[in-house]
């Protein structure tokens, strides 16, 4: 007779209700717990604390109760990926024939900027994303991510990262999607709709505050109020929730005004599941739980933090079991726990590993890149090698395009696009390096670093090497003249001789990607100024000095102040870590091949000691008399210039007044005046002059990328929500209010081109979660 568990005419939560009724105990933690299988517990090289927590696991001893996670099989050494599926596939083998149930384990992986396994696409880092403002092309490039995944026997993939930068100083900005809660809501959704349609379960991080620490450094504490949480922190955890239908939430490490977020019940039940009806699994984020007792201090033992997360709402401990197993148990024996909190998450786990087909009887444990294949080379490793691509011709082009749209001139004096019969002088610690290309989640900075013997997996063309091609009637010639970072000033008498000779100077800087302090912006590499890194800006203005034109070429993973660039610069191309085909990406708007349209995704700051600034900025945290220090930015959000030109015309409000429930409906005349095809984002602002709080003097409401040949017009529709003009107010509940607003149709936040004025009127109106989210913007 077929268990009930295993009968698949039963829905998943009845099936997870008989299977947790014939569970004991152990049986049941051993669900709640993921394991990290050849992980080194020497050096701490891809999670904060790896050394000090990461112990060796006897799975003969575990693995008779069953295991509900295995922690990266792909992306924790370079493995080719057939031979990691047939590992993975043997792995799973085992977990079925040692528990008496038949549960397979869930396979979680990275997958910020590309699935994180040797040989796989390394695409563009979210930065770049959001610089696209084209969530559809995001949607596209997390299909194939998950796509990949799925096919080696990959269920689970830790991204998106909805934290909303505060303070660019933090090391994580280029993991983020920018500085406006709608543009990271929006196209974070984009990512989990595209993910989870093939097959692969999204995990929203990091819930909530994480990008918020104090001085930018990396797991600080946060000091916020409830209205700067609610109105910036969460909206984009609240959108990808309700249109992506994710089926994990992280927790953050952090904790907000004292409360951890792994202990926060409040965050991860009252409002995560009570509020806005999450049904998933809560999972930890790497070591989390422990650092209630490690780092937070909130709990006095392993038991007390297992405890802890488990009532907040955590159901699952990644990356290895330390908490929820015996200290879990520890726990119930002592009557601190109760088991029914064991069995709510439990009850989690199971329903999610229902859906995914794993308690079925006939679940099948061959990936599907492995299926069809002759049962001998399931023997035999060798003869898999190399047999299967995850980095195919179709992956490349999605990160061609996603690297060509996210690329933002943001100054040009006329010398941009560069000619052919130039002579160039490529200088610059970026101009000849791969690692200018890669974010610190992709495969090859994020484990590859580990192991410099192995080869990188998939080809990684430079700057030098794009820029020669596309220019090939140039005379170009490359030198570092300084390293990334360092003091080291011996380069810069070669690189000032060579821009002499030249008729242009390309000079590429910026970042290098790292962990921990191994790079200049990555996970753990935060900075105390935004100035670029070690002796770069003296490079730069000793070359400003020569007299050649200079077009500053930025290869980084977060907005540099830049000094007299901003004014002297012949030009300045921002790439935020464009990944693989970055090189080529930026080597076509260096050429004129490709014509620039990315739009910035944050600020670029005007100084390098102002932060924590950002656009969404009240009156009060403006520049002023009443201060010496000036945090204007340099270039706003939303600011990226292009090599045609836009008109914006023919404004006509059909609804400039309307209720605190209704909606506002206008149109205008968008045109490319220019001789060349393009594409221009047209940028809805906000700016609500009274309210009964204070309000940020613009925030984006909405967007849309237009594409328009020379000469060609296109009338554009916009309706506008009320409820997109709700904010918290006094009282700490969501409302409209009745009063005189002003619309920005905007290239950028600081280039608005048409201003509509707006009335509410009617009674102040409380919203919720279910409120309306976006405009419509109709193109004809």
């Amino acid at each position: 007779m077929t268990p009930l568990w295993q009968d698949t005419t039963l829905d998943a939560d009845a099936r997870a209700d008989a299977l947790i009724r014939a569970m004991t105990l152990p049986e049941k933690t051993a669900q709640l717990v993921g394991v990290w299988v050849g992980a080194s517990d020497e050096g701490g090289e891809v999670a904060p604390h790896q050394h000090d927590l990461e112990e060796p696991v006897d799975l003969d001893a575990l693995l008779p109760y069953g295991l509900g996670q295995l922690t990266r099989p792909f992306g924790t050494v370079p493995v080719d990926p057939a031979l990691g599926a047939l590992s993975l596939l043997r792995t799973q083998r085992r977990i079925v024939e040692a528990n008496r149930f038949g549960i397979p384990a869930l396979a979680h992986e990275e997958c910020l900027a590309g699935f994180a396994a040797w040989g796989a696409t390394a695409y563009p880092v979210p930065l770049s994303w959001g610089a696209t403002f084209n969530p559809d092309l995001v949607r596209s490039m997390a299909a194939a991510i998950g796509r990949d995944m799925r096919s080696v026997g990959v269920h689970q993939g830790l991204a998106p990262v909805l934290d909303v930068v505060r303070d660019a100083r933090w090391g994580r900005v280029e993991e983020t999607i920018g500085e406006d809660p709608y543009l990271v809501g929006t196209v974070a959704t984009a990512y989990v709709q595209g993910l989870e349609s093939a097959g692969i379960i999204a995990t929203l991080k990091h819930f909530a505050g994480y990008s918020a620490s104090r001085a930018g450094r990396n797991l600080a504490p946060v000091s916020m109020g409830p209205r700067e949480r609610a109105d910036v922190i969460l909206p984009p955890f609240e959108m990808a929730l309700r249109e992506g239908r994710p089926r994990s939430v992280m927790h953050a490490y952090t904790d907000t005004d004292g409360l951890p977020s792994a202990a926060d019940p409040d965050l991860l039940t009252g409002l995560l599941r009570d509020t806005w009806g999450f049904t998933g699994t809560v999972v930890a984020d790497y070591f989390g739980i422990a650092f209630l007792k490690l780092l937070h201090g909130v709990a006095g033992d392993w038991s007390e933090a297992a405890a802890l997360a488990l009532a907040s709402g955590v159901d699952v401990e990644l990356p290895t079991v330390k908490t929820f197993g015996q200290p879990l148990l520890d726990a119930v024996a002592a009557g601190t726990v109760p088991e029914q909190l064991i069995d709510r998450a439990l009850r989690r786990v199971l329903v999610q590993k229902a859906q995914l087909g794993l308690l079925d009887p006939d679940w099948d444990p061959v990936p599907t890149a492995l299926a069809g294949r002759d049962p001998e080379h399931l023997e035999d490793p060798e003869a898999l090698r190399g047999s299967i691509d995850l980095d195919r011709a179709g992956n490349r082009a999605l990160a061609r395009e996603l690297a060509e749209q996210a690329v933002v001139l943001l100054r040009n004096d006329g010398t941009l696009p560069l000619t052919n019969r130039q002579r160039i002088a490529l200088i610059g610690p970026n101009a000849d390096t791969v690692r200018a290309l890669l974010g610190c989640y992709a495969f090859p900075v994020h484990v590859g670093d580990q192991h410099p013997d192995v080869p990188l997996g998939i080809e990684l063309p430079t700057l030098a090497k794009e820029l020669a091609a596309a220019l090939a009637d140039s005379e170009l010639v490359a030198v570092a003249g300084a390293a990334v970072d360092g003091t080291d000033t011996s380069g810069f008498a070669e690189a000032v001789e060579l821009a002499r000779g030249a008729d242009v100077v390309v000079l590429a800087l910026g970042d290098r990607a790292g962990l921990f302090g191994r790079g200049t912006s990555g996970e753990g590499c935060d900075v105390e100024l935004l100035e670029l890194p070690g002796v770069q800006q003296q490079l730069l203005d000793a070359l400003l000095d020569v007299g050649t034109p200079v077009v500053v070429t930025l290869l980084a993973g977060r907005p540099y102040a830049l000094g007299r660039a901003v004014h002297e610069a012949a030009g300045i191309v921002q790439s935020f870590f464009p990944g693989e085909e970055g090189a080529r990406a930026v080597a076509g708007v260096l050429s004129g091949r490709v014509n620039p349209s990315g739009k910035l995704p944050v600020s670029v700051p005007g100084r390098p000691g102002v932060q924590p600034s950002s656009y969404l900025a009240a009156r009060l945290a403006q520049a002023g008399e009443v201060s010496s220090t000036d945090p204007t930015a340099a270039y706003g959000f939303g600011h990226g210039l292009s090599y045609t030109s836009f008109d914006w015309s023919g404004l006509r409000v059909e609804q400039g007044s309307t209720g605190t429930d209704g909606e506002f409906r206008f149109e205008f005349t968008l045109g490319n005046s220019g001789d060349r095809e393009g594409s221009e984002v047209v940028q809805l602002y906000l700016h609500d002059p009274v309210a009964s709080v204070v309000q940020p003097v613009q925030r984006l409401i909405g967007y849309r990328r237009i594409r328009l040949a020379p000469g060609e017009q296109a009338r554009v529709r916009v309706t506008v929500p009320a409820d997109l003009a709700s904010f918290t107010g006094r009282e700490g509940h969501r409302i409209v209010e009745p009063g005189a607003l002003e619309l920005g149709i905007a290239a950028s936040s600081t280039d608005t081109r048409l201003s509509v004025p707006l009335t509410l009127t009617g009674p102040v109106r409380a919203v919720d979660h279910t409120r309306r989210l976006h405009a419509t913007v109709i193109v004809d």
